[in-house]
């Protein structure tokens, strides 16, 4: 209920004159090198979309700080790359990041070739999802929700700054689309394996809170770290905490599969690391038997 009140916020925001309310604090007890990345972080999440949603983050923040086995290093790379995801790039941010540029004390100078390739589903997805999903049915339909779209983010005359702004203000309804409930969803998971590996295995910490950096951009990048990363937790990390996988060394399982993970679609080396190191450990339910 929270959730849904703070998007219908930040829907009004235009008419009640509240754009998120006042900026957060930082979590009680944060470690003092922690505090400049957490703060960087709100005002990142500020500036992308709002206060209420940096509020967000410092509450996920907040359920590690004074975790037993956590040290500073690793609270402040959870702190940086969650803000980092938390701030994805859309068509929506990166109409925000060239109004700020141009905004700059020293903008540059103004082109029309700044062209980004994306899919179909993606330029959808950011709308909101009562939008979002009757049209992604019809193209899915059609066969075209996977197909590359060009979109030129140009400053180059009043028309496209005026676009630029246009799609910039389609932030008020972000926290309705279909690309933020996706995210919303990967950050809870991976901050839940790394409570899960704090709890379980907690020398792999590390190495799931640097799973982050698998996914970043946008396009055929992103979906490809999106599969990538799945595919890891599910075939390493989520049976070894569940008990189903002998894996005593799952930080360095993690590091093999990583580097194995490749630009194929298929993930056919990915998927081939992963049965390899499967392979040498010996389930627990045969263990016992």
């Amino acid at each position: 209920m929270a959730g849904v009140w703070s998007s219908i916020r930040y829907l009004l925001a235009d008419f009640i004159g509240d754009d998120g309310g006042t900026p957060p604090f930082l979590p009680d007890g944060l470690p003092d090198a922690v505090a400049p990345i957490a703060s960087e972080g709100i005002e990142r999440l500020i500036d992308y979309q709002g206060a209420g949603y940096a509020q967000l983050y410092v509450d996920r923040l907040k359920r590690f700080v004074g975790r037993r086995g956590l040290d500073d290093a690793l609270l402040g790379e959870i702190a940086r790359l969650m803000a980092t995801r938390m701030s994805y790039d859309d068509p929506i941010r990166i109409a925000q990041t060239k109004l700020a540029e141009l905004a700059a004390d020293n903008p540059p100078a103004r082109s029309r070739d700044d062209v980004r390739k994306f899919r179909w589903d993606e330029l959808v997805g950011a709308l909101p999802a009562t939008v979002a999903d009757p049209l992604l049915a019809i193209l899915e339909w059609r066969g075209w929700l996977h197909r590359p779209v060009s979109v030129r983010f140009s400053t180059a005359g009043r028309l496209s700054i005026r676009r630029l702004k246009i799609e910039a203000g389609f932030r008020r309804w972000r926290l309705f689309s279909v690309r933020y409930g996706t995210e919303r969803a990967w950050v809870e998971r991976w901050l839940h394996m790394i409570d899960r590996a704090l709890n379980k295995q907690p020398q792999a910490a590390a190495e799931i809170v640097q799973t982050a950096t698998m996914i970043h951009d946008y396009g055929d990048v992103y979906r490809q770290g999106v599969a990538d990363w799945h595919l890891i937790i599910d075939g390493l990390a989520k049976p070894t905490f569940d008990g189903a996988l002998a894996l005593p060394d799952l930080a360095g399982a993690i590091r093999q599969a990583r580097a194995a993970a490749l630009s194929d679609p298929r993930q056919a080396a990915l998927k081939r690391k992963i049965a390899e190191i499967r392979g040498r450990t010996v389930p627990r339910t045969q263990r016992s038997a």
